[in-house]
């Protein structure tokens, strides 16, 4: 099993925004503060450190004590979520990293330690799934897989089931669905 201190938090953060009007998803209040603040707190106490993946309002981000990272500079445009996975793994001064995304704030308090029991040997990478099914963005992967990536992005590809199912991977299961609810819209902010 990985231990909390060979792991590094990130946050995602670093989204278009689009179906919320294109604003920083991050900084849209939730319960009294920002999402990817909510997030940066749940998932602080599940590792040794934490860090957060944004293209936008880097100060602002910064402001809350914590290293702001955005997409690797010499890929071109705007390149999804495995960017910002990208820019953790570039980062992370420990073996792992863990990802969670800033608009799932109620993502399960035993999230990292789950998938720290899942990774062994023989495992590059574990997701979180669902009776819905996969949960991509709530994985714990080893830092190593960072050359990897790069290729797949320089590629062109984007796709980040594409790019996971061509790892060793095994899959924990979270029996409440609710906790993996992500604020896309603002119906679901005011929810």
């Amino acid at each position: 099993m990985v231990e909390r201190a060979e792991i590094t938090g990130l946050v995602l953060a670093g989204g278009q925004g689009s179906r919320l009007g294109g604003v920083d998803k991050g900084l849209q209040m939730y319960r009294g503060q920002p999402l990817a603040r909510t997030a940066l707190e749940r998932l602080s106490p599940q590792v040794g450190r934490v860090m957060l993946s944004a293209n936008r309002h880097l100060d602002d981000y910064a402001r809350w004590g914590v290293l702001v990272w955005p997409d690797p500079a010499d890929l071109a445009g705007y390149q999804g979520p495995l960017a910002g996975f990208l820019s953790g793994l570039q980062h992370a001064e420990t073996p792992y990293l863990v990802t969670v995304p800033c608009d799932c704030p109620q993502f399960p308090a035993d999230l990292v330690a789950r998938l720290a029991e899942a990774m062994h040997d023989g495992v590059d990478l574990v997701l979180a799934r669902t009776d819905a099914g996969p949960e991509p963005a709530f994985c714990l992967m080893r830092r190593s897989l960072a050359a990897d990536l790069r290729r797949y992005l320089e590629s062109g590809e984007r796709k980040v089931g594409r790019w996971m199912a061509q790892l060793r991977r095994a899959e924990v299961t979270f029996d409440d669905p609710a906790a993996f609810f992500n604020i896309n819209t603002p119906d679901d902010l005011a929810r």
